[in-house]
């Protein structure tokens, strides 16, 4: 995926300012596009540079059922992109803490890619996986993880029949 135009610079550390409003609602509207799943939720991901560029986007289940939305996102960026370190990543869901279909679960892949500032928008509840915990496991490494609930009905919306 090409870049597209920056809609705003991230926020940095623990302050969002409003282009983490406007990537994170991008996130939120991506899960709309999900296929309802009763095993699953619905999430949005985007990958945003710290000069406001899109990197990446994804929903679950975009390309496979077992798809999870920062999984999808991260897939579509190659080794030779800008690093992720400054880069934000914006989850209409909590990171996955622990995971049945894959070896690895998204809070570790986000570890992995290097990225370090996360902005959510809905903890995880406790529906398939109980004691989730990809936030903490994210800042136990360092990260900056921001939660943002006044997008949490928004998130919710494409999950409302597995509530």
């Amino acid at each position: 995926m090409s870049p597209t135009p920056s809609a705003g610079a991230p926020g940095a550390g623990r302050t969002p300012n409003a282009a983490d409003r406007k990537w994170l609602a991008l996130a939120c509207e991506l899960a709309a596009l999900c296929t309802p799943s009763t095993t699953a939720f619905s999430v949005g991901a985007v990958i945003v540079a710290a000069d406001g560029t899109e990197l990446a986007r994804g929903y679950s289940r975009e390309s496979d059922p077992h798809d999870h939305a920062e999984e999808a996102a991260l897939a579509k960026l190659s080794a030779a992109d800008t690093p992720l370190t400054t880069a934000t990543i914006y989850s209409s869901l909590e990171p996955c803490s622990q995971r049945a279909s894959r070896p690895r679960p998204c809070a570790q892949l986000i570890k992995d890619a290097g990225l370090h500032r996360i902005v959510t928008a809905w903890s995880e509840p406790d529906t398939f996986v109980a004691g989730a915990e990809g936030s903490a496991i994210l800042e136990a490494a360092g990260a900056t993880v921001l939660a943002l609930p006044e997008y949490a009905t928004a998130a919710q919306a494409p999950n409302r029949h597995l509530l």
